[in-house]
């Protein structure tokens, strides 16, 4: 059965390093001498102390892990973390619903980067850290962030790491999981401090700079304005939040080769990075192509814009520069399925992913072959390695309850009174980590406050589930998980 004191003492752990980084809100909060000083202060306590009591129920745990351990402390310690992350909300008063505080905890941990919060400009600068630092952590992953940190704790690490690592192909750097997270970390860090000195460079504070350099590397979406990247009306910065948008979705290995190895040529021969590559290329000559021609945009600007909301939605970031909302409606579709695809496993972003969608092409493009050569044999290759038929069978199903699932939420959303295009466009975003929608009601730079409780409970539930990509999660609702055998 479940070993719950190993999954106790995790847990009490993820809780020390959460209270460490509320720390850090603290100092922000007493360098800009607000109001949110007693709610980090309370909530850094209380994470601390739950931590220890957690530890203290686990502390003659054995250190190893089974895999149903594994997808055990992986679900439960997102939601742990979205329930003590929620302290510094309620207890300042940024956000006084139960139920929406934690919606926005949630949307932070998970990088989907929806919000219900009206006007953020009027939040304090620890709390407006703090949505930031949530999305920078649960970028690569929480329970990833500890093997990182300490490897010795979590004993069944590779099972933790399949069951909260996105894409059905995990690469590693180095023989030992934790070495691999270590330079995965370093990458992330590295790559939030390049893009951080660059806004700053090209003109934003350096409150601003940190918050955005953070939520644009976890592909996350959080701002500081109310108007995204709209407030700055700075070209630059737009190109930049393209660039770091664009490479924080691409496989962090690939990224560790470039930087590290210095193996460029790794891009070109991977798949993935050509399909991720040319998916953005052509969307966005599309939807240029559409602004010049419907809405009379001049070339720069409207190359500009349709670059960055490619980008932005296929990264899954949610970032804006301009309002989709109001284009035309086939450019709605084009973004939409750039929401389902995603970017690359391995990466910050959510979606299906394009290794995925590459390995959907090569069955498919088998089976036209099956049909006028029956007796052939035809193995699913990717980039010279073979898949076999479980991953191509998990693939599949993997789709499968991704279609599932966007059908059961726009239909949940339809119900409950919600046109549509929204509902549509909101099961995108839940499934897939966005956070953007595409009516004027719901879009990337408006509120999903109108939403019910229930409704909001709901979507927090499925923000998860799209994070750990569906099949983590749902295995826990199979009588056959429980089952001692």
């Amino acid at each position: 059965m479940v070993n719950w004191r190993i999954i106790s003492k995790i847990l009490g752990s993820l809780l020390f390093i959460e209270a460490f980084f509320m720390s850090w809100c603290l100092v922000m909060a007493l360098v800009f001498k607000e109001d949110d000083v007693m709610a980090f202060v309370m909530s850094a306590v209380t994470t601390f102390g739950c931590g220890f009591l957690f530890l203290f129920f686990g502390r003659h745990s054995e250190n190893s892990l089974s895999r149903r351990d594994a997808y055990v402390v992986v679900t439960t310690a997102w939601l742990v973390f979205s329930a003590f992350g929620m302290l510094p909300f309620l207890i300042h008063g940024s956000v006084s619903n139960l139920s929406e505080a934690f919606f926005e905890t949630m949307s932070g941990f998970t990088t989907t980067g929806v919000t219900t919060i009206q006007d953020v400009e009027r939040l304090p600068h620890g709390i407006l850290f703090w949505r930031s630092l949530m999305q920078w952590i649960g970028g690569l992953g929480i329970v990833f962030f500890t093997i990182a940190l300490l490897p010795s704790l979590v004993g069944g690490s590779v099972k933790v790491f399949a069951a909260e690592a996105t894409g059905p192909i995990r690469s590693k750097m180095h023989p030992r999981l934790s070495t691999t997270a270590k330079w995965i970390w370093s990458i992330y860090l590295l790559l939030t401090i390049v893009c951080g000195l660059s806004f700053w460079a090209a003109g934003m504070d350096w409150f601003d700079a940190l918050n955005y350099s953070m939520t644009t590397t976890a592909t996350g979406g959080f701002s500081t304005h109310n108007g995204s990247t709209v407030f700055f009306n700075s070209v630059t910065i737009e190109y930049l939040a393209i660039l770091f948008q664009f490479l924080a979705g691409i496989n962090f290995t690939l990224l560790y080769m470039a930087l590290f190895r210095l193996r460029f040529g790794a891009f070109w021969r991977n798949s993935e990075f050509k399909m991720y590559l040319g998916t953005i290329a052509v969307a966005t000559l599309f939807i240029m192509y559409m602004l010049v021609t419907r809405l009379h945009y001049h070339y720069e600007p409207a190359f500009r814009s349709a670059l960055f909301q490619v980008v932005s939605f296929m990264t899954t970031t949610g970032l804006s520069n301009d309002n989709a909302g109001m284009w035309p409606h086939i450019t709605w579709v084009v973004l939409g399925l750039l929401m389902f695809i995603g970017a690359c496993a391995g990466s910050t972003t959510g979606g299906f992913k394009c290794i995925r969608g590459v390995m959907l092409f090569k069955v498919l493009r088998n089976e036209f072959r099956h049909i006028l050569h029956p007796n052939a044999v035809l193995p699913v290759k990717v980039d010279g390695q073979s898949i076999g038929q479980g991953r191509l069978v998990s693939l599949l199903a993997v789709f499968q309850l991704y279609i599932l699932m966007l059908f059961g939420v726009t239909v949940m959303m339809v119900v409950s009174g919600v046109d549509i295009t929204n509902s549509l466009t909101i099961a995108l975003s839940l499934v897939s980590n966005v956070g953007a929608g595409l009516d004027t009601n719901i879009g990337p730079v408006m509120s999903w406050a109108d939403l019910s409780d229930g409704l909001k409970w709901a979507c927090s539930l499925l923000m998860l589930v799209g994070r750990l990509e569906i099949m983590a999660v749902l295995v826990l609702f199979t009588r056959s998980f429980w089952k001692e055998n």
